[in-house]
C-alpha cells in the first residue's frame, strides 16, 4: 500500500464533520468573547494548571508527559470503537476547547472537526501533521511515525514555554526525558529492522504504514485492494481473491490487521492468512485503554512485529 493508499473519510462524513466543526467554531468563538471569566478559563484550569486538550488520546498522552505537574490534559477521543474521521463533536467538546490554552490536533484531514474548531478557540495550537511535514492527502496516522512524534513533542514543549515562561526550564527537562524514552523506542525499532528489513507485508488498512516504514518493511498489499481501502469503497471479489492468493503463495510474510475495522472482508483475509501460516499482527487505530502512554503502546507493537518476523 502506498502512502496515499489509506482510509479516508467518505464525502458525506466530510460534509457532516465540516458542518459540525463550523458550528463548533462559532460556539467556541462566542465562548471566548463572553467576558473576563472566559478569558481566565482559557489561560489555566481551575487548579491553576495549563488547560490542554488533544483531539485524540495518542497526543494527549504525549502532552501529559511533556507538561508534568504544570498541565491538566484531556482528550476528546479515546474510544477504539469510534472512527475519528467521522466523529461529530459534542457540546462538551466545545466547552473543553473553549477553555483550553493549548490544543493538540492530529491534522492531515484525520480530525478536520478539531482543526477547524481549534482555530477559533484562542488557544496555542499544535498540529502534529503540519509540524511533522505531513500534508493533507498523505497518510494521516502520523503518531506511528518516529519523525512526527519527535517534531510534535518539540512543538508541544515550545507551546508550553510560550504560555508559561516561568516553567521554561522544567518543560525543557521534561522534553529531554521524553526524547530519551523515544530514543529507547527507536533503538528497539532499529534492532527489529535488522530482521524486518525488506520483508513484504500487507495490511487490511494502512494505519501502521509509518511504523512499518520505520521498520524498513516492504508494503506488498495488492494494489486493487489498497485503492479500494483508500477510497472507502468495497474491494471487488477479484481484489479480495488477489489478496487471498498473495497470502497463500508466500508473497506476503506478515498481515497487519486493524481490528477496529473488522468486517466480512477482513474475516476472509484473516482466514486466508491463518491457512497460509502467515503471522497476523493485530492492532487498533486509537490507543487501547490498557495504555496511557503512546511510547509504551508503540513499544508493544514493535514487540508484535518482532515476534512476527
Amino acid at each position: 500500500m502506498t502512502q496515499n493508499a489509506m482510509k479516508k473519510p467518505s464525502v458525506l462524513a466530510r460534509v457532516m464533520a465540516a458542518a459540525a466543526a463550523g458550528v463548533m467554531a462559532l460556539t467556541v468563538a462566542a465562548c471566548g468573547s463572553s467576558g473576563d471569566n472566559a478569558s481566565q478559563g482559557a489561560s489555566a484550569s481551575d487548579n491553576g494548571k495549563i488547560s490542554v486538550v488533544a483531539s485524540i488520546n495518542q497526543w494527549a498522552s504525549v502532552a501529559k508527559e511533556l507538561g508534568g505537574s504544570h498541565v491538566d490534559v484531556s482528550s476528546i477521543m479515546s474510544n477504539t470503537n469510534v472512527e475519528a474521521h467521522d466523529y461529530e463533536p459534542s457540546t462538551g467538546d466545545v466547552a473543553k476547547l473553549s477553555k483550553a490554552k493549548v490544543v493538540v490536533v492530529n491534522g492531515a484531514d484525520y480530525d478536520p472537526w478539531a482543526v477547524k474548531a481549534a482555530k477559533s478557540s484562542g488557544a496555542t495550537v499544535v498540529n502534529a501533521a503540519e509540524v511533522g511535514g505531513i500534508k493533507e492527502g498523505d497518510n494521516p496516522h502520523v503518531w506511528f511515525s518516529a519523525a512526527v512524534r519527535k517534531a510534535t513533542a518539540d512543538a508541544i514543549t515550545k507551546a508550553y514555554q510560550s504560555v508559561d515562561a516561568k516553567g521554561k526550564a522544567d518543560y525543557a527537562t521534561l522534553n529531554a526525558s521524553w526524547h530519551k524514552d523515544e530514543q529507547q523506542l527507536e533503538d528497539k525499532i532499529a534492532t527489529t529492522a535488522k530482521t524486518a528489513k525488506g520483508l513484504p507485508y500487507a495490511a487490511t488498512e494502512s494505519v501502521a504504514w509509518y511504523l512499518a516504514g520505520d521498520l524498513q518493511m516492504a508494503d506488498n498489499t495488492p494494489k486493487g485492494y489498497a485503492q479500494a481501502s483508500a477510497n472507502e469503497s468495497e474491494p471487488t471479489p477479484a481484489d479480495i481473491k488477489d489478496f487471498q492468493n498473495a497470502l497463500g503463495d508466500g508473497s506476503i510474510k506478515v498481515l497487519v490487521f486493524n481490528t477496529q475495522e473488522a468486517d466480512s472482508t477482513t474475516d476472509q483475509l484473516v482466514s486466508a492468512a491463518k491457512s497460509g501460516n502467515v503471522p497476523i499482527i493485530e492492532l487498533t487505530e486509537q490507543m487501547p485503554k490498557e495504555y496511557d502512554n503512546l511510547l509504551d503502546w508503540m513499544s508493544a507493537l514493535v514487540d508484535k512485529f518482532d515476534s512476527a518476523v
